[in-house]
């Protein structure tokens, strides 16, 4: 009997170790803590190939979300180990980590995760759907944000296959089973991009980043290896590259803020969310497009999720 009853005893405690165990993983896997979701702050992650994707295409937005008191995450699926001349693997990866890290400083954005995929290898397999749900729920997203799936770039292509992919199953429980579901589907935005087929960028959302370029650009520059090494080598004007910090960061905001200029599409867009004085001041802006996989905002939910539009 008192063998019965440490048996018994003893598959209690591991009952009870186990249940323990179980509301621990919940607790901080699960849609972030209760602290983070009593806070009032709306959650934003950005899922994307390469350590710099959203920095170029949503920099300034994220900045100024991040300003407004927004929780925002980068994402990237993959270490970025193959995106230089003469450098790669795992001292690549480790370099380009920092360089994310502290590209997340300038922004001032809450979080700036690099996964461990390798870069030029990316595929839309389930294992690594399983990982993007997985990062989506424990942020308790309200928005996430990804690349469209047609690009020149397959690690483009398929990261927006796989955040495509990761929409609606992020609130289904028996899918990905060891991170609780979201308890709502989030908003499924777009970064831009300038393909034309099968069908081109529909600016639903366009943000005026002036007041924000500088930082983007510091943004921008924290990633050295790209800005300054791969991106010129690859353009074929490595010559060009400025050797001290002060003057690359001049020929930074000389070169890629052309990209940001406002285009006759997003005009029409800028005065929509800004009224027409403000939104004909912007000289510089980043579009978003609606997924139609996800939430379908109306004005007024975009209008906190954007909350610069208030102003």
């Amino acid at each position: 009997m008192k063998a019965i009853r440490i048996t018994i005893f003893s598959l209690f405690a591991v009952v009870l170790f186990s249940f323990t165990l179980i509301n621990s993983a919940s607790a901080q896997n699960g849609n972030v803590s209760r602290a983070d979701q009593e806070d009032g702050r709306l959650r934003v992650i950005a899922v994307f190939a390469h350590p710099d994707d959203a920095d170029s295409k949503m920099g300034g937005t994220a900045a100024l979300m991040a300003k407004a008191g927004h929780a925002v995450k980068f994402l990237s699926i993959t270490s970025g180990d193959a995106g230089h001349q003469s450098e790669g693997g795992g001292a690549l990866a480790r370099r380009r980590r920092a360089e994310a890290q502290e590209a997340a400083r300038r922004l001032g954005i809450d979080e700036y995760k690099v996964l461990d995929n390798h870069d030029g290898e990316l595929l839309p397999e389930l294992h690594i759907r399983q990982q993007v749900i997985r990062e989506i729920r424990n942020w308790n997203a309200d928005v996430v944000l990804g690349l469209r799936p047609n690009d020149y770039h397959p690690d483009h292509r398929y990261a927006g296959v796989l955040v495509q992919d990761a929409a609606y199953m992020v609130v289904v429980p028996n899918v990905t089973p060891d991170t609780p579901p979201l308890t709502k589907n989030p908003v499924f935005l777009y970064m831009s991009d300038g393909f034309q087929k099968p069908n081109p960028f529909s600016h639903d959302i366009v943000v005026g980043i002036d007041e924000v370029l500088e930082t983007k650009v510091l943004g921008l520059d924290a990633h050295v290896s790209q800005m300054y090494e791969w991106l010129p080598w690859v353009g074929g004007n490595l010559d060009e590259v400025p050797e001290t910090s002060e003057a690359r960061v001049q020929w930074m905001m000389d070169r890629r803020t052309q990209w940001s200029r406002v285009s006759d599409e997003q005009r029409s867009g800028l005065v929509k969310w800004y009224g027409a004085e403000k939104g004909n001041s912007f000289k510089h802006a980043e579009s978003f497009e609606i997924c139609e996989y996800g939430k379908q905002p109306t004005e007024e939910e975009i209008r906190k999720i954007f909350p610069m539009f208030q102003n």
